[in-house]
């Protein structure tokens, strides 16, 4: 190391605090310290003991520290004690505290492995002294508090804070320099005030490692919990599913009517499986009518009941759905399908919970909760009169818009996946991967029938499949001709390209509600060349922002 006439770095570690104690009488000169041997070890043990106590008091961990360095500066006339620490990655010295200096402006200090005094320190795990600041060109100075014009001239004392013989920080203070003075044995003291704040260092340490683990763990209770109402065979994690799962959770512990919208195939049904078992009502019965499988009157009496001798054919008297869902969930699908007459008795359900059997005057009440479903615009039936405002109202309370399967290409793979797993173990069949090639017919193409005609083509795929892949040439010919898929499957690479480009920026873009900036960082490019890409693509990001 240069400049060792001027830096002393000392070697070993300090066994004794002091040899050779006699009787000590405390003597206090001009800087508060006496020269005199017996008398600067007693006010150093005073010194240590208040740090002693100091360190086991009911303070906060900064006072603490803060009330130390002042003992080094009142008792000790070690001025502008400081305390760097080491940062978590690792790689460098961050500023913790120091004698009369703010946090905000020692915000800005650093020192990196090996940088200056203070970095050697932490580099060697060993103390180091400069008897003369002003003649050391390595004493860096980063917080300014020395080499004015007209300062008195300092020694500088660097010992480091150990934690299992690693250096996890360092604590450093200045004295008024005096060649006759002995610095080994501010040393000595620094040291053993730095072994004491290791302790201070290493409970902070444990504190914010068990923390740490709090948080983590109660991550994963979440996780396990999202995990708990969202079906096993509800597969997806792009933007547009994060929100259905969402609205699921939100709306699951009640009681409040909600209605499951979207394209068929979407998978409505299982969203109502997860509204049920998520909910309180869990433990009861889920029943489900298909409303547009039966005839006015048979959907009556189905889900009303009927007296026995009510019409031609009644031979018995029978419970209709709502009340064999007693406690539990009604599933009405295809809802937009039910004609006038039905839609009348079902309006007093849903607002009285009331009903009556069919050939019957005596009135029941409906413990149920309702959940409906519809592919139809609903709203154009209402325009048109072929569905009742009324009750419109009454099941819109709670909406949840499923998305085609083409709005959530993301989760393509995720289901194909799926879907081979459980044909392979039900063919018994070793189906181990999906081909490129297929892979990308089946992100190219619109799906129309949307999950469940995906469930089809894999189905299909696996059982031609003789050698654990999937080929292209396994699925069915409307993904494997452009023409019949509307998709433009056999364009130039650079057609492809873009279309993929494409739908990842729009994905990006709905998670994000439209903020290219955010949508920037999910995709780690910068924004410029998003903005760039979305103009060369005709992407509008206004399209995807949140209505107010």
């Amino acid at each position: 190391m240069a400049k060792m006439d001027t830096i002393m770095l000392y070697v070993g570690h300090w066994n004794t605090l002091w040899e050779g104690s006699g009787a000590m009488t405390i003597e206090s000169g001009d800087n508060g310290v006496s020269d005199h041997p017996g008398s600067r070890h007693a006010v150093e043990l005073e010194a240590l003991y208040s740090t002693s106590r100091v360190l086991v008091s009911d303070m906060s961990q900064r006072q603490m520290l803060e009330e130390v360095l002042d003992i080094l500066d009142r008792d000790l006339n070690m001025k502008r004690g400081t305390i760097m620490l080491l940062s978590p990655d690792g790689t460098e010295l961050v500023f913790d505290l120091a004698h009369n200096v703010s946090r905000s402006r020692g915000r800005a200090v650093r020192y990196r492995r090996g940088e200056g005094i203070v970095g050697r320190v932490l580099q060697s795990n060993q103390p180091a002294v400069v008897p003369r600041i002003s003649r050391e060109p390595m004493f860096l100075n980063r917080l300014r508090r020395r080499r004015k014009a007209g300062d008195e001239e300092m020694s500088f004392i660097c010992v480091p804070i150990s934690i299992a013989n690693e250096a996890v920080g360092t604590l450093s203070a200045d004295r008024p320099y005096d060649k006759s003075a002995n610095l080994d044995e501010d040393v000595r003291v620094l040291s053993i005030v730095a072994s004491a704040i290791a302790g201070n260092v290493k409970s902070r340490r444990d504190s914010a490692a068990a923390r740490q683990a709090l948080e983590d763990e109660n991550i994963r209770l979440q996780h396990e919990l999202e995990d708990r109402f969202r079906p096993e065979n509800i597969i997806g994690n792009s933007g547009v599913m994060r929100e259905v799962y969402n609205a699921i959770h939100q709306v699951a512990s009640g009681d409040t009517t909600v209605l499951i919208r979207g394209e068929s195939g979407t998978g409505k049904e299982l969203v109502a499986h997860a509204l049920h078992y998520s909910s309180l009502r869990a433990k009861g019965p889920f029943m489900k009518v298909n409303c547009a499988a039966l005839s006015e009157n048979l959907l009556e009496s189905e889900l009303f009941g009927h007296e026995k001798g009510a019409f031609t054919g009644a031979i018995q008297t029978r419970k209709g759905r709502i009340e064999e869902s007693e406690g539990g969930t009604l599933f009405l699908d295809e809802i937009g399908d039910f004609s006038p007459a039905v839609q009348v008795k079902l309006l007093r359900v849903l607002q009285e919970r009331e009903f009556e059997r069919v050939g019957s005057n005596e009135t029941r009440k409906a413990n149920v909760r309702i959940v409906c479903a519809t592919n139809r615009d609903i709203e154009k039936l209402v325009e048109s009169e072929q569905f009742r405002q009324d009750v419109y109202y009454r099941i819109n309370v709670f909406p949840i818009f499923l998305p085609p399967l083409r709005e959530r290409k993301d989760d393509i793979l995720l289901l194909a996946d799926y879907f081979v797993e459980a044909y392979s173990r039900s063919m018994g069949k070793q189906v181990r991967r999906i081909s490129t090639p297929a892979i990308n017919m089946m992100v190219a193409y619109h799906w129309p029938g949307n999950v469940r005609e995906l469930e089809n083509c894999i189905e299909r795929a696996v059982l031609l499949s003789n050698e654990g892949v999937i080929h292209g040439h396994h699925l069915p010919p409307t993904l494997q001709t452009a023409d019949a898929s509307g998709t433009g499957g056999t364009g130039s690479m650079q057609d492809r390209v873009d279309l993929f480009e494409r739908d990842i920026i729009v994905d990006a873009l709905k998670r994000t509600y439209g903020n290219m900036a955010a949508s920037a960082r999910d995709l780690s490019v910068t924004p410029r060349i998003l903005r760039y890409k979305a103009k060369a693509l005709a992407i509008d990001p206004s399209r995807y922002r949140r209505k107010r």
